[in-house]
């Protein structure tokens, strides 16, 4: 079968197609022809060498995918040669880029009939992130304001929806404005320019000097700054992520006077300690088969061309999305 390696790390060219074995599935494990896999800030991390973990090299990237359920291992449950499913992993384990995964039973979903398999390789690490980070974390509320940086990401693209069908006011930020229309035309209610607007001001204006309920900072650096700044009394504050790859410069009087409460989010190690995401992706698949939330999927490659989609992620001008579709 053919994989993307990273056989070095460095940059995206550093993705090179190889040839392996064909797994064979062992005790609770399936065997999945992988139709598409999502590709992620964490694969990106990985390749050029900055990720916080990994396995050494050479390893296979990709957190998520989804496919076609080809063989089962003894001891297997709730599964059979057919079905459609989607799993997640840490990087080289299975390692979604690739035509043919190893999926450990408990760490895969049935999808429903009717819901793409591109899209539901989307589905495991972006969206049940923006879906835990507001519903459970932050516990946004009907009638409730909510900011979200880099809305156009997969995670804020997801957020956005997430956060309308729950009944919440959407205050976007994004880098232009291409971007700034396409969150609109998703939901959200109020969309600022982060190369063109004072956030912080923005917000004060927009909410009329109360503050937002919840801020979701998938950035990080000054991203985070503002958040602390733009809650109102009782916010909530969720951070998932480091994107901008700086530190934080935080003044706690601009959090501790309004009784705001702070929340890390680390989809791999929330995973590690014990937590079963499937509940909540079960979730996910039933609204999306519903039509209640599109995955938008900017852009789809071949395996071959998985340093493209690399490169497209890399430049910050994807919306949504960006998947490798490996199998019909």
């Amino acid at each position: 079968m053919r994989v993307v390696q990273v056989a070095e790390f460095g940059p995206a060219q550093n993705l090179v197609l190889a040839e392996e074995p064909d797994p064979t599935p062992g005790a609770g494990q399936l065997l999945v022809s992988v139709a598409a896999a999502g590709v992620n800030r964490s694969d990106l991390l990985f390749r050029s060498g900055r990720y916080h973990s990994g396995p050494p090299l050479p390893a296979v990237p990709g957190g998520e995918g989804a496919g076609t359920v080809v063989a089962v291992g003894p001891d297997v449950t709730g599964f059979a040669v057919g079905d459609r499913v989607l799993g997640w992993g840490g990087i080289g384990a299975p390692g979604f880029y690739r035509e043919l995964a190893l999926v450990q039973q408990d760490k895969a979903v049935l999808v429903p009939e009717g819901v793409d398999l591109a899209a539901a390789a989307g589905l495991p690490i972006a969206w049940l992130s923006a879906w835990h980070c507001l519903r459970a974390l932050a516990e946004l509320r009907a009638g409730e304001t909510v900011l979200i940086h880099a809305a156009a990401s997969g995670v804020g693209s997801a957020a956005v929806q997430i956060a309308k069908d729950l009944g919440a006011t959407v205050i976007g930020v994004v880098g232009s404005a291409d971007k700034q229309r396409w969150i609109s035309e998703l939901g959200a209610d109020h969309t600022l320019n982060r190369h063109a607007a004072d956030i912080v001001a923005e917000v004060e204006r927009v909410t009329e000097g109360r503050g937002v309920h919840v801020a979701l900072d998938a950035v990080g650096g000054l991203a985070f700054a503002q958040s602390l700044k733009a809650v109102g009394s009782g916010g909530r504050v969720v951070a998932l992520a480091n994107v901008a790859l700086a530190p934080s410069t935080v003044d706690t009087r601009d959090f501790y006077p309004k009784n705001v409460r702070i929340n890390g989010f680390q989809l791999t190690n929330l995973m590690r300690a014990g937590w079963d995401p499937r509940p909540e992706l079960r979730e996910l698949l039933s609204a999306v088969h519903e039509g209640r939330f599109t995955v938008p999927i900017d852009a789809s490659f071949p395996l071959a061309d998985a340093a493209k989609a690399h490169l497209l992620l890399e430049s910050g001008d994807s919306q949504g999305k960006v998947v490798l579709t490996i199998q019909a």
